[in-house]
This record gives C-alpha cells, sequence and structure tokens, in this order.
C-alpha cells in the first residue's frame, strides 16, 4: 500500500470553520484530534496491507498440513475398511448360522449332539481368521 495522507475533512455545513468563532484552544485540540485520527487510520491500513498476505501463507501451510494428513491417512483408513469388511461378514455369517439355528429349534429339530456348540461369548473357529 502506499503512504498517502488523508486529507482532513471539511467542516460540517453546520459546524464554523476553525478561524470563526472558536476558541483557539478547541481549534488546536480539534485539528489534533483529526490528525490522530489520520495517523491512526494510516497504521490500520499498513496492517491490514501486512497481514494479508500473512493470512494467506497460513492459509497455504494448513491446505498443505491437510494435504499431508489425508496423504498419509489413506492406507491405514484403507486397512481399517479392509479389517472392517471381514469382521462384518464374520458377523454376518456367524448371525446366519445362529438365525438357523433358532429356526431349526422353533421346528422342534434339534441340532445334532455330535456338533458342541461353543460357550456363549466365544466364535467358533472360522476358516478365514486362521489365516489372519
Amino acid at each position: 500500500m502506499t503512504d498517502e495522507q488523508i486529507p482532513p475533512t471539511e467542516p460540517a455545513a453546520d459546524e464554523p470553520p476553525a478561524d470563526e468563532g472558536t476558541a483557539p484552544d478547541q481549534h488546536t485540540t480539534a485539528s489534533q484530534a483529526r490528525e490522530w485520527l489520520a495517523q491512526l487510520q494510516q497504521m490500520i491500513d499498513q496492517v491490514a496491507a501486512h497481514a494479508g498476505p500473512v493470512a494467506r501463507d497460513v492459509a497455504a501451510k494448513a491446505a498443505e498440513l491437510a494435504a499431508v494428513a489425508g496423504e498419509k491417512a489413506g492406507p491405514f483408513a484403507k486397512r481399517a475398511a479392509e479389517k472392517t469388511e471381514e469382521v462384518g461378514a464374520r458377523v454376518a455369517d456367524r448371525s446366519r448360522r445362529f438365525a438357523e439355528d433358532l429356526r431349526h429349534r422353533a421346528d422342534g429339530n434339534e441340532p445334532d449332539g455330535d456338533t458342541p456348540e461353543p460357550p456363549a461369548g466365544t466364535a467358533p473357529p472360522d476358516d478365514d481368521a486362521a489365516g489372519a
């Protein structure tokens, strides 16, 4: 941003000019206040001019970090999805067997005595689980 001086504002139509009807110390106080406001405005403009690029740099760095996190999380998420698929398939298979067993019992057919049922809370061995 350029170092432009903001011109002092004109007195309002209902205010008399500084040299007409005002005391000398009021005139200096008003002009000093305008000067301070002009300086304050310049400072604000300078801060805004310098803050823009810094904010863009911070946003760019945040985007880069998000990209790196996404790249690193991708393989982990894929492995988690594969494990979830395996566990889901095993749970579905057990649920189907359990439902089938309940239907057989409801029909009055008891399961064969030569296949013992596993205790509650334990899973029967799966062929898929032996390789994992």
